[in-house]
């Protein structure tokens, strides 16, 4: 007998490989599938305006990226001795304004360049609620921690998302008519709304989803919501907070989604790559002997036979440390 419900999930026409160009936006559940991404060497631009976690925050940040404005001192503000913006999240926060704004452009730019050769657009959706700032009406990506009553919070509805992102599509088609869209639902909780309402949040995002992939062959699909919150359906899939899916979990979506969307070619790299991965990260008792500095010589030939295996997939860095340590 077979003691746990299965989500399946049918072959998608869409293949990612290392020679894809990957960019994605979203909550901090697509971090974690992001640096799996990065970590077994995709080329992979993960949330370059930080952490978000609403379909209308999501969507302003494209915007921007299809614009390209350059962020001046006006499109940031100061609260308790920090530079932040609107449409980042905190990580992008700084004392010194110019170093604030300087890190917000290079990472625009370098993702307007990124989405307009895109392959691949990975969106999570985390939340349907969002925060209005009263003062100028538009919808914000983070709050900064500044007082509540700063804001109007409401809940979007499925109208608004579909014709938002339908409108969004069709100018990221116009500078991308290649690219793909895979969307994702955040099986991470928002219990601070209840259960009742978290409920009732990702029903509306994954109504708004399924209507969007229901007008575009390009649109995806991927169950990560259904993969924890039914097949993995125990706590011990999650952190101690019971909200966010722990290590083992967030290993298991990677491996259903890479069954989903990669070649078997795609996959013989990946194990090609974690024998090399695991060399690289093991730390000896004596780094100044003999027979570690022969390891690294030939993890260092290893290396190099790869790069030039898979010239597509970049290794300087790691070619580079290695040289450095011999």
């Amino acid at each position: 007998m077979d003691f746990r419900t299965k989500i399946e999930i049918p072959q998608s026409g869409l293949q990612i490989s290392h020679k894809s160009r990957i960019l994605m936006f979203g909550s901090c559940f697509i971090e974690n599938v992001g640096r799996l991404l990065i970590g077994n060497k995709f080329k992979a631009n993960l949330n370059p305006f930080g952490v978000l976690y609403n379909p209308q925050s999501i969507s302003q940040a494209l915007q921007l990226l299809v614009n390209e404005p350059v962020f001046t001192v006006d499109d940031i503000f100061e609260y308790k001795g920090l530079y932040h913006s609107f449409f980042h999240h905190s990580s992008f926060s700084h004392s010194d304004k110019e170093k604030c704004l300087a890190q917000i452009n290079r990472k625009l730019k370098h993702a307007s360049d990124d989405l307009r050769q895109a392959d691949v657009l990975f969106i999570t959706f985390g939340t349907a609620y969002v925060f209005r700032n009263k003062e100028s009406g538009e919808v914000v990506g983070n709050c900064h921690k500044l007082p509540a009553d700063y804001f109007d919070r409401y809940r979007l509805n499925v109208g608004d998302i579909v014709e938002d992102w339908s409108n969004l599509l069709k100018q990221l088609k116009g500078i991308n008519p290649s690219l793909q869209v895979v969307f994702t639902v955040s099986p991470i909780r928002h219990l601070k709304d209840g259960a009742h309402d978290n409920q009732l949040g990702k029903s509306v995002l994954l109504l708004a989803i399924d209507e969007l992939c229901r007008s575009d062959k390009s649109l995806h699909y991927f169950p990560s919501y259904e993969i924890v919150l039914d097949e993995l359906r125990d706590y011990r899939f999650y952190n101690e907070d019971m909200v966010h899916p722990n290590s083992v979990a967030v290993r298991y979506i990677w491996e259903r989604l890479a069954a989903t969307y990669m070649h078997n070619e795609t996959h013989l790299i990946i194990d090609e790559w974690r024998k090399i991965l695991l060399a690289l990260n093991h730390r000896p008792l004596n780094a100044d002997s003999e027979e570690y500095k022969l390891f690294l010589r030939q993890t260092l030939l290893k290396l190099k036979v790869f790069n030039e295996k898979y010239p597509y997939i970049c290794c300087e860095g790691e070619i580079s440390d290695i040289e450095n340590r011999i």
